[in-house]
C-alpha cells in the first residue's frame, strides 16, 4: 500500500490573497508530493510500507539508519496537518472550550497570539511553529526541519510551516508578516478545537 498525496481541503486559490494559488501549487504539488514519493521509495518492500505515517516516523526517529524515512514521513504528516489547519476566511479568535483553555493556559488570547508568533518567527532556519497539548497544558513550541512534537510526547493542535518555501513567493523574507497573516486570516479554529477535543 503506497503512501499518497492527500488532496488539499480547499481549492488552490481559496486562501488568496493571504496565500497564493502559486504558493500552494509549488508547496503542495511539488514539495509535499516529493516527500510522498521519497517515502514510498524508501519504504518499498519493507513492513513500513503498510503502516500509518505516525507509526513510521515514531519508529524511525533517532535511528541513524532511517533518517531519510523519518524526514519524509514526518514532512508528509506535518504538511497534511498544516493544510487542514487553514481555511478560507479563517483566523480571528476561537470560541467555547478552546478559547477558555487558551485563556487559562496563556493568560489571555492576545498573549497566546504573541507567543505563537514569536515562537514561529524565532525558529532558526527551516522548521515549524506549533500549538501543542503537553501534559494537559497548552504550549507553543518550535521544531527544526521535519521534527514533530509527537516524538516528544506532545499532541499537536495547530502548526505553521516556517520553511522558506512556505512563504517566499508571497512574502519574500518577511516570515513575521507571514505568521501574523496566518493567525489573522488563515487559522481553522474548528480544526484546532477538534484536535483538543480528541486529545
Amino acid at each position: 500500500m503506497a503512501f499518497e498525496l492527500p488532496d488539499l481541503p480547499y481549492d488552490k486559490s481559496a486562501l488568496e490573497p493571504h496565500m497564493s494559488a502559486q504558493t500552494l501549487e509549488f508547496h503542495h504539488g511539488k514539495h509535499h508530493n516529493t516527500y510522498v514519493n521519497n517515502l514510498n521509495n524508501l519504504t518499498k518492500d519493507t513492513p513500513m510500507a503498510d503502516q500509518d505515517l505516525v507509526t513510521v516516523f515514531k519508529a524511525a526517529y533517532g535511528d541513524s539508519s532511517k533518517v531519510g524515512v523519518f524526514n519524509n514521513a514526518a514532512q508528509v504528516w506535518n504538511h497534511t496537518f498544516f493544510w487542514n489547519g487553514m481555511k478560507p476566511n479563517g483566523g480571528g479568535k476561537p470560541e467555547g472550550e478552546l478559547l477558555s483553555k487558551i485563556e487559562a493556559d496563556f493568560g489571555d488570547f492576545h498573549k497566546f497570539m504573541e507567543e505563537f508568533r514569536n515562537t514561529a518567527v524565532t525558529q532558526f532556519g527551516s522548521g515549524w511553529g506549533w500549538l501543542v497539548l503537553d501534559g494537559g497544558t497548552l504550549k507553543c513550541v518550535k521544531t527544526p526541519n521535519a521534527e514533530n512534537p509527537i516524538v516528544h510526547g506532545q499532541t499537536p493542535l495547530l502548526t505553521v510551516d516556517v520553511w522558506e518555501h512556505a512563504y517566499y513567493l508571497d512574502y519574500q523574507n518577511r516570515r513575521r508578516d507571514f505568521v501574523q497573516t496566518f493567525l489573522d486570516h488563515l487559522v481553522n479554529w474548528d480544526f484546532v478545537a477538534q484536535n483538543l477535543k480528541n486529545a
